[in-house]
């Protein structure tokens, strides 16, 4: 049984289409062959695919060189050579005239050389404009809704920071109770302050006492050496009727 016939036509399926291309080039660069060896015929075949590759066959006996130059003899044809001083020259030309094109476009976009428009033309560069216009304005809007943001973003950061710097101050201000608190006293006089408590006014000769003369000498030395002091025992004036009246023995000297 034989096979059935295939309809000849273009394979849409890209995948089927290169297995099939494949398959019958090698076929063909077979049946080439073939010929050349069976008939001592000289044979050339080139094939290009559709991604551009080139496949070429030539008989044993030549060159595909030779085969070509055989071509042109026998049909009385040349093939034009290249020439590269014409070649560029023919490059620049057209790149010429593609920048007269180009600038010519930019002054009727800028309103100058409209004299040889026609109006279905001015009509279309004016579409053109509204439209470029239109895109830069949603590029401008766009970019200040994100400077506003930022700015936004900005000033809710310094509100908070202006309400805990406030609310810092406040605590600091005041204590527990509504009662003013002493922001940042010293170690050594938070210390002095509890080990010497105020005394009340004595009147008498007892009047002109100092707070740490009305303490007892064990709590003055303890008071001292926990603030960072040293004390020494120092001569009094014994002719200094208030310090002789005061003290029976010496007394003490913060250094």
């Amino acid at each position: 049984m034989g096979r059935g016939k295939i309809e000849i036509k273009r394979i849409e399926n890209a995948t089927n289409r290169q297995v099939t291309f494949s398959k019958r080039r090698g076929g063909l660069l077979k049946k080439a062959n073939e010929l050349a060896v069976l008939c001592d015929a000289r044979v050339g075949v080139v094939v290009f695919s559709s991604t551009g590759r080139m496949f070429e066959y030539s008989s044993p006996a030549c060159s595909l060189r030779d085969l070509i130059e055989q071509y042109q003899n026998a049909t009385n044809s040349q093939f034009e050579e290249i020439n590269h001083d014409q070649q560029i020259f023919v490059e620049m030309t057209r790149m010429r005239n593609e920048m007269e094109k180009l600038e010519s476009g930019i002054r009727r976009y800028t309103g100058d050389d409209l004299t040889s428009l026609s109006l279905a033309d001015i009509n279309d560069i004016e579409q053109q404009l509204e439209f470029s216009v239109t895109k830069v304005r949603t590029r401008k809007h766009q970019l200040l809704n994100q400077q506003l943001d930022n700015l936004r973003r900005k000033e809710h950061i310094l509100e908070d920071q202006n309400s805990f710097l406030c609310r810092m101050i406040s605590e600091n201000q005041h204590g527990v109770g509504g009662e003013p608190k002493m922001v940042g006293m010293p170690p050594v006089l938070s210390m002095l302050t509890s080990a010497f408590p105020p005394t009340p006014y004595y009147g008498g000769e007892d009047s002109s006492s100092t707070a740490l003369q009305l303490t007892s000498p064990q709590l003055q030395l303890q008071a001292a050496e926990a603030a960072g002091f040293r004390l020494q025992p120092t001569q009094p004036n014994l002719q200094d009727p208030a310090c002789s009246s005061l003290h029976a023995g010496h007394g003490l000297h913060l250094w």
